[in-house]
């Protein structure tokens, strides 16, 4: 089968499966402004988990979400629960040193414990899963790569190794790495038992409530989109990208890229185990086990910078179904999903005082793709910190760190380099199409009296127009035709096809202009 036949079974909506789960707790939005002890934006893995430690503890919480809980990178992660984040620790031990990689491990090992032990002891059921974890080549140079990785784990003590005999994939790999007794698990279902227990603690929840700004008095006081004040003791700002970037910069301190998932059912056998590749393009695979007893294969990666596709975004979705078909024969592909990963400078996510100068506003953001034992992490970390417990992660998460290497501050000018040119582009880029030969289901930026503008047909022929002027610092957005979305290639902000804020440093949408 062709690639262009395999990617016509894809889906024309993105879908989750894990969003499929239907028992999620839902809450109302802030309609008053109150006081609180603990303030905590962002209704992900980082702000469920230090929401659910701080009420266990006894303080008085209020967790906001802009929109829906656990509808964010949460919700459309692969779900793997795993200190190995590729071949990860071979480079920090020349960057950071390995007493730091060391830590590091342990950090997201500790994650990892504190998901099972917790999931056990309230008895929610989540799919988890004990598996081992590989890493795997099927190039000289990943080979290399592979091997020099292996170095790293008997120099930090990690339980695993070289084990391309263990490899349950069905076409040959050069080389492989295991990392043991790690997991899988329905992240969903996870933090669906977490928000209950949130709950009966006594910890107020609010969904569709977007924090717009931190004021930073005495107290700080949170503004929200409705007019709305939220005076506290702390704010924990865990909304994947933080709303305050511009405190500390960090719009400048994260890359932001996308990746795509299919779930499939296959001809061939689902392997065991949870796979990631060394090689370009990423691929990385896990078995889904389905409430119906059936197993679907999951397969992502082909991931890029957001805003920045090179190609049609749903070349991305039918480059995985390929992949798929190639190797594992495809009946039929149920899901898609994409999602938006933050990156540090150094790659070491940023948890703790969002500034030096003022500690009363902590973050938790750049979880590199490995947010589920980041994130559980960060929870536990930000709570230590609130509680005044002594935490040995705290100092190589801390966001005030300042060492750069030198890799680091050429990865910064680099991207910001880009930033620039997507800005500059943007602006000048020739726009040929008109809304009249916009087709349902369309959407691009075409000219309307001389201007740029973004316009999306939808399937009953309304037509959606916007400014194509990103609400954040101005770049030029970009037309996501599998999302159906506008994406900023700047910083990564996206929007709804009517303009709505979907993923941040925005948090006000783009200017909604009349269709007439």
């Amino acid at each position: 089968m062709s690639q262009e036949e395999t990617g016509s079974r894809i889906p024309k909506f993105a879908h989750s499966y894990w969003r499929e789960f239907e028992e999620i707790p839902s809450f109302t939005g802030l309609q008053e402004s109150l006081t609180t002890d603990i303030a905590i934006v962002g209704g992900g893995i980082a702000g469920i988990v230090s929401a659910y430690l701080l009420a266990k503890a006894g303080k008085k919480i209020i967790l906001l979400d802009a929109g829906k809980l656990i509808d964010g990178a949460t919700g459309y992660t692969t779900a793997k629960i795993t200190a190995q984040h590729n071949l990860l620790y071979s480079e920090f031990i020349e960057t950071i040193g390995a007493e730091q990689a060391k830590l590091y491990y342990e950090a997201n090992s500790g994650g990892l414990k504190f998901i099972q032990e917790t999931a056990s002891e309230l008895g929610i059921a989540c799919d988890l899963t004990v598996q081992n974890a590989f890493v795997y080549s099927e190039t000289e140079l990943g080979k290399q790569k592979i091997e020099k990785e292996a170095e790293a784990y008997k120099t930090l003590g990690i339980d695993g190794g070289l084990a391309t005999s263990e490899v349950d994939l069905p076409f040959d790999v050069t080389a492989a790495i295991v990392m043991r007794n790690q997991a899988q698990f329905h992240p969903v279902k996870f933090l669906a038992g977490l928000l209950r227990e949130i709950e009966r603690l006594g910890g107020i929840v609010y969904e569709q409530t977007r924090a717009m700004k931190i004021e930073k008095e005495d107290r700080p006081v949170i503004q929200t989109e409705n007019g709305m004040r939220i005076s506290c003791n702390k704010v924990i700002v865990a909304s994947h990208y933080p709303i305050n970037s511009s405190d500390g910069l960090y719009f400048s301190k994260l890359s932001v890229n996308r990746s795509y998932v299919i779930a499939v059912r296959t001809e061939a056998k689902i392997p065991t185990g949870v796979y990631l590749s060394a090689d370009s393009p990423t691929r990385s695979m896990r078995a889904i086990p389905t409430d119906e007893g059936e197993t679907l294969l999951m397969i992502g990666g082909d991931g890029h910078p957001a805003g920045r596709s090179k190609t049609n975004i749903l070349e991305h979705y039918q480059n995985l179904a390929h992949f798929g078909e190639e190797h594992f024969g495809i009946k039929e592909i149920p899901y898609r999903w994409s999602t938006q990963d933050l990156a540090t400078l150094d790659k070491v996510p940023y948890v703790g005082t969002m500034t030096a100068s003022y500690d009363h506003i902590l973050v938790a953001t750049g979880f590199n793709k490995w947010g589920m034992s980041n994130g559980a992490a960060a929870g536990m970390m930000l709570a230590d910190r609130i509680l005044g417990k002594p935490n040995p992660y705290a100092e190589v998460f801390d966001p005030t760190r300042t060492k750069m290497e030198k890799a680091d501050v050429e990865d910064f000018i680099k991207d910001n380099a880009a930033v620039a040119k997507a800005f500059i582009v943007g602006k000048l880029k020739r726009t040929v199409e008109t809304a009249d030969e916009l087709e349902a289901d369309e959407g691009g930026i075409v000219k309307i009296d001389g201007e740029k503008t973004g316009a999306y047909r939808d399937e009953n022929g309304q037509l959606h127009l916007v400014s194509t002027t990103c609400s954040h610092l101005g770049c030029t957005v970009k037309w996501n035709d599998a999302e159906r979305s506008w994406d900023c290639p700047c910083h990564g902000s996206r929007f709804s096809y009517n303009g709505d804020v979907l993923d941040g440093p925005a948090v006000h949408p783009l200017k909604k202009l009349d269709a007439e």
